[in-house]
């Protein structure tokens, strides 16, 4: 009984000991930059080892960060066995041996204790009760000590998802700034949402840290009682057995960001997408912008009741008929009117004004299309173009579509040699309609048609507008 009294008295007053994690932290502490470096590669290769740490986790950890990620992984026990076999697979003997002894040591204190608290069960009814109470306190104490590192645990992964969040918001930070002025406010509800998350886990593990604590001060108080108890020679007020919250259930789980980010970013890469097109479309248009050329209208090819500009650039239509000569280049039939211009090669460009119109027709034909009588309008016929109808309406060919927003301005490109003629919304740089595959044999001549004036509704007129970069006629007639 004195030899065992005088155990644990002497083994109280031992400085306390470095736990398991204290003892890996040091070992990394030792190992050069280079060394550490090696570790954590041998620590992530999953080659052999299907609980090896993922390589995302190790990349940027520092030595307490991979102390962290191995005990989190295999328990104290087990990391000091795994990083003893790295330490020697990286030929730090030295170190491993040093790790393994201290492992030993700590293996066998732990059945020490298991052998003292065997031995009390042969002692007298006295003693056993005072050895009960002894191990009533050490129990007392190892929770306290199990729940302070519960502690330091839970305030460690508090401050690394704090530095999560900071790195993430750093992060938002960089990726939104080349289109700040769009994404403005998807960064600010980014930001919001990572703080807030990170708010509500603090709260959480102040909440716990807060009970633990409680219970801690409940244990210590316990703890006072034992000892009070063991000091007088009342031992059979023997108190109730304690009720502890079981802590494999007290877990801080960090916050996750990426559900955050990847809905922000989400809504970016809609916006970029949208960005990136516009930006291709506008780029396509000043390409084609370049093939501008100067064309005006052919007064010999307009029909009666069309007015023509002097400049030949504008066209609208009346409800008076002009008396004009039937000429065979003149429409008899249909309001259409001719560009003076013809092209039989390369590729070429005109922008017209539609704006305020509730029909319009625009493109290119051939320059032995009909005049005269029913006007078929068909590729087959010589006659590329689209039409509006209604001030909603699109058609082209056999083709109809709704207009998604009112256009202003159109834009006419033809490729005589690839066969593709294109009209674009030049205030959007949006593709209206496309034709491609088109095998030209003849000249073509920009075609218009203001549309009728239906009383007055659609009177405005149509305006070839005259471009910076415009090229002078190819040919005229």
């Amino acid at each position: 009984m004195l030899v065992l009294t005088f155990a644990w008295i002497s083994a109280s007053n031992k400085p306390t000991m470095t736990t398991p994690k204290e003892d890996l932290w040091k070992t990394l502490e030792n190992l050069t930059h280079e060394e550490f470096k090696q570790f954590k590669w041998l620590l992530k290769d999953a080659a052999n080892d299907y609980q090896a740490i993922p390589a995302a986790r190790l990349e940027n950890a520092d030595r307490q960060d991979t102390v962290d990620l191995m005990v989190h992984k295999y328990g104290c026990l087990k990391a000091m066995r795994k990083s003893t076999q790295v330490l020697e697979k990286i030929c730090r003997n030295d170190l491993a041996q040093k790790l393994s002894n201290t492992s030993s040591a700590q293996r066998m204190e732990f059945e020490n204790g298991l052998r003292i608290r065997d031995a009390g069960h042969s002692k007298s009814d006295s003693e056993k009760q005072k050895a009960r109470l002894r191990e009533m306190k050490a129990q007392i104490l190892l929770i306290i000590k199990r729940r302070e590192m519960k502690i330091c645990e839970i305030q460690r992964s508090a401050d690394l998802s704090r530095k999560s969040a900071e790195r993430q918001t750093a992060d938002c930070r960089l990726t939104f700034a080349v289109f700040i002025q769009s994404v403005e406010k998807s960064l600010s509800d980014l930001i919001e949402a990572i703080e807030e998350k990170q708010k509500t886990a603090q709260k959480q593990a102040e909440s716990t840290i807060r009970e633990l604590k409680q219970e801690i001060s409940e244990l210590t108080r316990r703890e006072t009682e034992l000892e009070h108890l063991l000091l007088t020679e009342d031992n059979q007020m023997f108190p109730q057995d304690l009720k502890t919250c079981n802590l494999t259930e007290v877990t801080f789980i960090q916050p996750s960001y990426g559900d955050s980010v990847m809905t922000s970013v989400n809504k970016l890469k809609e916006i970029l997408d949208r960005e990136k097109e516009m930006l291709f479309s506008k780029a396509k248009l000043i390409r084609m912008q370049q093939f501008a050329v100067d064309v005006t209208l052919d007064p010999n090819t307009a029909h009666p009741n069309l007015i023509l500009s002097e400049d030949g650039k504008q066209v609208h239509c009346s409800d008076a008929k002009q008396n004009l000569p039937d000429n065979p280049e003149r429409f008899s039939t249909a309001a259409n009117v001719l560009g003076r211009q013809s092209f039989s090669s390369g590729r070429f460009y005109f922008e017209v004004q539609v704006r305020g119109k509730t029909a319009w027709d625009l493109g290119v034909v051939y320059k032995s299309i009909g005049r005269k009588g029913t006007i078929n309008t068909s590729p087959d016929d010589g006659h590329w173009a689209i039409c509006l109808r209604g001030g909603d309406t699109f058609k082209a060919s056999c083709l109809s579509w709704s207009v998604k927003t009112a256009v202003n301005k159109v834009g006419v490109f033809v490729d005589y040699e690839k066969g593709v003629v294109s009209f674009s919304d030049v205030d959007s740089a949006e593709l209206i309609h496309r034709y491609s595959g088109c095998s030209f044999k003849d000249d073509l001549h920009p075609f218009f048609s203001p549309g009728i004036n239906h009383g007055g509704l659609n009177s405005t007129h149509l305006v070839i507008s005259s471009l910076s970069s415009a090229a002078p006629p190819l040919s005229a007639p």
